[in-house]
């Protein structure tokens, strides 16, 4: 009776088993919004899932600063948390549509969040006779899943710098990667050079003078310490 019982719980276990291994993951409306405090993976958090975005920077990311003045972002409109998988899938669509539209070398994508929060799930049984084996919520501290960013209203996801003439093309490229998010999202064309800080007047005006000097794709300002001999605002004449 004892070994029929044994036998029988075996039966279960291997079944058990099984229906984890080959169970699908949650839809990612379960874990939409911030509802947790931020769990990042750590000594105490081990065995967490690899992001699934490696790359942020793509496209043309070492053209010079001056060849890209045009920027437009992709603005989060609403307080969640955005999947690595997400983040991944709108890379994926964004490079796809520039590259055949305005070329390998003609645009440079920078995403500009990182997906640090871990996601937990308690793997529950679902299998016939699961009722005798799972623990019902006891012990129900989930395990770690995957990876996520969280976002807050006003804060750029994205943002794709190019030339002029590429401006329509960008902004469908970033229209259509909005679709791998949920919730609302905004796209902004900048007023500011590229990558930087100045506003476009104030770039140009600044670069004349020597203010500015360009060190890859962003820019190195030149003020006003130092010895005189390095001192390029000194060595132009301004100063």
């Amino acid at each position: 009776k004892i070994r029929k019982q044994y036998q029988r719980n075996l039966h279960f276990c291997v079944l058990a088993h099984h229906n984890i291994a080959t169970m699908g993951r949650r839809p990612f409306r379960c874990y939409r919004y911030q509802k947790n405090k931020p769990y990042i993976k750590s000594r105490y958090c081990r065995g967490v899932p690899e992001s699934k975005i490696r790359i942020y920077d793509v496209g043309a990311k070492k053209a010079p600063v001056d060849l890209f003045p045009f920027v437009a972002h992709l603005v989060c409109d609403e307080k969640q948390q955005i999947s690595s998988e997400a983040l991944e899938a709108c890379r994926i669509a964004i490079n796809k549509h520039l590259t055949n539209t305005v070329g390998k070398d003609g645009y440079h994508i920078r995403v500009r969040v990182h997906p640090f929060h871990v996601i937990r799930a308690n793997k529950m049984l679902s299998c016939a006779g699961a009722d005798r084996l799972s623990s019902g919520m006891r012990h129900s501290y989930g395990k770690p899943i995957g990876v996520a960013a969280r976002v807050d209203i006003g804060q750029v996801l994205l943002s794709v710098r190019g030339k002029d003439a590429s401006e329509p093309h960008i902004v469908e490229a970033i229209r259509r990667g909005k679709f791998k998010f949920a919730g609302r999202q905004k796209i902004l064309k900048s007023l500011k050079w590229g990558f930087t800080k100045y506003p476009r007047e104030d770039y140009v005006n600044m670069r004349k003078n020597g203010e500015l000097s360009a060190d890859g794709n962003i820019v190195k300002v030149h003020n006003r310490h130092g010895l005189l001999e390095q001192s390029a605002l000194y060595l132009a004449g301004q100063e």
